[in-house]
């Protein structure tokens, strides 16, 4: 039986939701083993004078927990 487990992660970026989500992924898998799958559940913009300064998501990232590693989030 898998056991799977759930970061909640928020991303930004200058240009793109997609960019904050690409961003999310990125960052997480570089200390994260076995991601399975992302849930973008919240999307928000920071604006100034009209325009959109910065765009962030929340994603929440699950992975596949090793019951083999010893490491543990």
């Amino acid at each position: 039986m898998a056991v799977i487990k759930v970061l909640n992660l928020v991303g930004e970026s200058k240009t793109s939701w997609d960019d904050a989500i690409k961003s999310v992924v990125k960052e997480a898998s570089k200390t994260v083993k076995n991601i399975s799958g992302i849930e973008v559940t919240n999307q928000t913009a920071n604006v100034k004078d009209g325009n959109i300064t910065e765009y962030k998501a929340n994603v929440q990232v699950a992975f596949k927990v090793d019951t083999n590693d010893q490491m543990s989030i």
